[in-house]
């Protein structure tokens, strides 16, 4: 009889979720899990991450935390402005058009491969081999496209299909494929077998880095030989606090998003909740206002300072947050295509991982079917605009993978895509289940705000009454408030897993995004 870890995993995809639990069911660990549904889901979410992509993943294993940090480098030189193949492409998302940079002077050096190999070398049991597999299975055999998945090909189709191999892959009859379409990626499938023998460092210094600087040098794009091959993955200590009598652990400098739930959290914890009901205007007016004094506090040099040293602490420290806490006290529409996965074995080991490529940069490296990412060209990301990023720099990013610990043991597991919005998803995921003690299906699937630049946009569910007067509760800065139809991918898509007190583990799939769920047996 085979031997297994029983555990639960949640992610944006069932081949995702069922790559990860599988590698239990071998008798694997939660990082032999989070390593096989990262390669499934350059497979099974095109749309959101791909092995040319960047990530970050947050591990707890006995008393140990660590953060792997494999997001996007920026290049070590650049060239002149007219040579560059950089360009718009309008994005309809029905009712609305965005505008997004793609182009091989859009793609940055990538992580996600690199990050995969540091996760597996540190901290997996299985073989390689065994890893890679489901993504391998996937690429060949097809994946059925869900709604979801089925929706983002649609509005990302100018992007995907730039490239005559991307047409091949995501309009092989002339039309994006649609839901209950299968999508094949046998070209992945044979790269992805090629690195589990030759290793993944071929991407890097073999014949697929010689084809991607090739194309980026002759035709417009910063990659060189010397980008890929001094890519390194960095570990990192996580970002440590505290909210009520649990421990917070999440990305630190240089990436933003960690900094900024950590400080809204110490807003929030001067809340009383025992008298608070989900859904009121009071608790609404809360949550706008940690909010808003969230985006005031980031307004303030925070983007410039996020690579000093120590600058997390003192942005956290008493006399920082006392500030914005007397005002709290008296007053009292980006795409986001990221992904995440949360995993957690009955070992105590859990992996927290968020990964993404942008929209992608249109360009696939020839026969690896493989899209590299567009981060240069994304503008949540590069704050000084377009070709002003520092050279050879870890890029920052929203992207935060997080968990909350109780007695040292992870109690909550959870990350989200979304762009600005991931932060303040995750805020109120964790508020739900720690305040309002919701399970974490519910403390997922509730309805959510977000508050930014003086409109407050509210998910529907929330009860009428309380927002008919809601309008008149609101800061002072507000000049909108937006009451969505539905629930929105807009809100994040927060994926989840939780051991609860009595020691079972349970898990959760954000809706919005068509989250799935697998458990080990036991």
């Amino acid at each position: 009889m085979s031997q297994f870890t029983p555990g639960m995993i949640a992610a944006g995809h069932p081949c995702t979720a069922e790559a990860g639990i599988e590698m239990l069911r071998l008798g694997g660990n939660a990082f032999d899990g989070a390593v096989a549904a990262m390669l499934a889901s350059f497979v099974a979410e095109p749309g959101l991450t791909s092995a040319a992509g960047g990530g970050f993943l947050l591990a707890h294993t006995g008393d140990r935390n660590l953060l792997f940090d494999f997001f996007v480098q920026t290049p070590r030189s650049k060239r002149n402005a007219q040579e560059l193949d950089f360009y718009p492409v309008p994005v309809d998302f029905g009712g609305a058009v965005q505008e997004f940079h793609i182009g091989l002077a859009s793609m940055g050096v990538p992580g996600n491969l690199a990050g995969v190999l540091a996760v597996h070398q540190k901290l997996g049991r299985l073989p390689f081999k065994v890893v890679v597999e489901p993504a391998i299975h996937y690429a060949t055999e097809g994946v059925v496209l869900n709604s979801f998945q089925a929706y983002l090909l649609k509005i990302l189709n100018p992007i995907l299909t730039a490239s005559p191999a991307g047409k091949q892959i995501y309009a092989p009859q002339g039309t994006a494929l649609e839901a209950g379409d299968k999508i094949y990626l046998k070209d992945l499938g044979a790269t992805l077998g090629y690195l589990a023998e030759a290793g993944i460092e071929e991407f890097y210094h073999g014949a697929i880095a010689e084809q991607l600087v090739k194309d980026s040098q002759g035709n417009g794009g910063y990659l060189t030989r010397e980008d890929l091959s001094a890519y390194q993955v960095i570990e990192r200590e996580p970002l440590v606090t505290q909210y009520r009598d649990e421990t917070f652990l999440t990305n630190p400098p240089p990436s933003s998003g960690g900094v900024l739930i950590a400080f809204a959290l110490k807003l929030l914890e001067s809340v009383d909740f025992q008298e608070l009901r989900f859904g009121s205007c009071r608790h609404l007016q809360h949550l706008a206002d940690v909010m808003r004094l969230t985006n005031l506090a980031r307004s303030n040099g925070y983007d410039e300072n996020l690579y000093i040293p120590d600058f997390a602490q003192e942005f956290l420290s008493g006399e920082h947050c006392d500030e914005y806490l007397s005002i709290f006290q008296s007053d009292c529409n980006r795409l986001g295509s990221t992904t995440h996965i949360s995993i957690m074995d009955g070992e105590g080991n859990a992996a927290s991982v968020t990964t993404s490529n942008g929209e992608g940069s249109g360009y696939m490296i020839p026969g690896t079917g493989i899209m590299v990412n567009n981060m240069l060209g994304e503008a949540d990301l590069n704050p000084n605009g377009f070709h002003q990023w520092p050279e050879n720099r870890r890029l920052s990013s929203m992207m935060a993978p997080t968990m909350v610990l109780k007695e040292n043991r992870p109690e909550i597991v959870l990350g989200s895509g979304g762009s600005n919005r991931i932060r303040t998803a995750i805020l109120q995921v964790i508020c739900n289940v720690i305040d309002f003690k919701m399970d974490l299906a519910e403390a997922i699937a509730s309805p959510r705000v977000h508050w930014e630049n003086g409109v407050f946009h509210l998910e529907p569910g929330m009860e009428r009454e309380e927002l008919e007067s809601l309008s008149n509760l609101m800061p002072q800065q507000t000049q909108e408030v937006i009451k969505w139809a539905e629930k929105n991918m807009f809100f994040g898509g927060v994926n989840g897993v939780r051991m609860r007190a009595d020691g079972e583990i349970e898990a959760a799939g954000d809706p919005r995004r068509n989250g799935a769920i697998a458990q080990g047996e036991r």
